[in-house]
């Protein structure tokens, strides 16, 4: 907080004023000490500010108008896939039927919801080329770790306890070594070549006996095509391990190519990303997985199935990995995805495609005058510049994306992926207009001759930002988490 906007609220308090007014008690006053044992009880008033109403209405709205969100601005965080969301789907997702419902109903009582789900499934089987789909998991990387549970269980059942280690390119999301780990494999990087792809040299000499499965971003973080995935498929195979397919870039794909045609095993989606949920913030998400044939007896527990003209919760899976979550998934995350994928039909998903490749195509080789571009060749729905030239002037990447803040933009993705040297990711998706490229095209090129002519001007900002330039190793470990007076 920042007294240039408003004073702080502790400071504005003055004894006596109420910001709230309460009913009065139409049940019998009970006893607080009769209810919570002692030593739980305060022995002093909580010192909280005491406000008027309108003076707490003004604070908490000058906090809000410091969020920059999708509704109020260009949103480039590339891997991200920061588009708008629609608000046909937050309509949806608040009809008293979805939003009223309670997670213990009886199964006949929640007809409606269950078909939703299972309609959502199928459509995701359809889009994906998978044979069945979960939608337990809450958000991606709790869906790469679904996804592996499966893979371990399937190796397991059928007597391969020894496949024991993940092979992740070094292309790949950041979470997948992550989510490897967490469900008891030992990570083995591979390299990507000089056009940033996956080495197949170096893939064959990491695969092996003890493969339990390639897990691979496609388009990866590069924002690039794997082209041979065929013959990653056929080394991985042959070597008895799985293909696992991490769906977060799935809007550059979408309608065009199916990662079950491409000879993968398991995949799983980000609805938040790709299916326009609400993004961001730490939530909320929701992450389903797709599995081919052989790995639906594995499947979390309980299924949604149908069972003639009724929607059931199948909990006899005596192969069941268990559940993965508390009840069925972040259902209102589902609805959503739901509602967007009935009012896109597939004309629409194809188009979702088309303009995400077009807008980043377009916005990379306008870009490629002005910064590094590490990989020249086109590009999916993302693409990666690097900062070194303006490195050489002393410009940092960091120092161009705290500038890009006294120009209202929220800055992309910067320093990852790893193998790119002053990383700049930027994913404009499908949902921007050509006017709003533009602009901001336009700022990256004024910040790259500010750092040839007066770079000082971008190592010393943001200027126009509530908080300036931070001590980010002292943020990071010792952050200031409370009001001190």
């Amino acid at each position: 907080m920042h007294k240039q906007d408003q004073a702080l609220i502790f400071e504005s308090s003055k004894p006596g004023r109420i910001g709230y007014s309460l009913p009065e008690m139409d049940i019998p006053e009970v006893n607080v000490n009769e209810l919570i044992p002692q030593g739980y009880l305060r022995e002093e008033p909580a010192e909280l500010p005491e406000v008027s109403e309108l003076d707490i209405i003004r604070h908490y709205t000058a906090l809000s108008k410091r969020n920059h969100g999708l509704d109020s601005g260009f949103y480039p965080l590339g891997s991200c896939t920061m588009k708008y969301n629609p608000k046909i789907n937050e309509s949806v997702a608040r009809l008293n039927g979805f939003a009223h419902l309670h997670p213990l109903q009886d199964e006949s009582s929640v007809q409606g919801a269950l078909e939703l789900m299972y309609d959502l499934q199928e459509h995701l089987k359809e889009i994906t080329g998978m044979d069945e789909v979960t939608l337990q998991p809450a958000a991606g990387a709790h869906g790469e770790w679904t996804g592996l549970m499966l893979i371990r269980a399937f190796h397991e059942a059928n007597g391969d306890a020894a496949r024991t280690k993940v092979i992740v390119p070094d292309s790949a999301h950041g979470t997948n070594p992550a989510s490897a780990s967490v469900a008891g494999f030992e990570t083995i990087t591979v390299k990507s070549n000089d056009r940033g792809l996956v080495d197949l040299a170096d893939l064959k000499r990491v695969v092996g006996g003890d493969t339990a499965a390639l897990m691979l971003t496609n388009p990866n973080t590069l924002g690039l095509f794997e082209e041979n995935i065929v013959e990653m498929a056929e080394i991985v195979h042959g070597a008895g391990g799985k293909l696992y397919y991490d769906g977060a870039n799935l809007n550059a794909v979408l309608s065009k190519a199916r990662p079950g045609d491409m000879g993968f095993d398991v995949v799983h989606l980000n609805l938040h990303k790709t299916f326009t949920g609400p993004h961001g913030g730490g939530g909320p998400g929701s992450g389903p997985v797709g599995v081919k044939a052989e790995l639906i007896p594995f499947l979390p527990k309980p299924v949604i199935a149908k069972n003639g003209e009724e929607y059931i919760l199948d909990y006899n899976r005596p192969q069941s990995i268990g559940r993965v979550k508390p009840y069925y998934g972040n259902f209102g995350i589902n609805v959503r995805a739901y509602a967007y994928i009935r009012s896109m039909g597939a004309i629409g998903l194809k188009s979702v495609t088309e303009y995400a490749v077009l807008n980043a195509n377009y916005m990379m080789r306008r870009l490629s005058e002005h910064y590094d571009l590490p990989f020249d060749k086109h590009c999916k729905h993302e693409f990666v510049l690097s900062g070194r030239r303006q490195k050489k002037l002393g410009v940092r990447t960091l120092d161009i994306a705290k500038r890009l803040l006294d120009f209202g933009y929220h800055p992309p993705t910067i320093y990852f992926p790893l193998n790119v040297e002053e990383c700049i990711m930027i994913e404009p998706t499908e949902t921007e207009s050509k006017e709003t490229l533009d602009a901001f095209i336009e700022v990256m090129i004024k910040i790259a001759k500010e750092a040839e002519e007066c770079p000082e001007i971008v190592q010393e900002a943001p200027y126009t930002t509530v908080v300036g330039r931070l001590d980010e190793a002292l943020a990071a470990r010792k952050p200031v988490l409370r009001y001190q007076k």
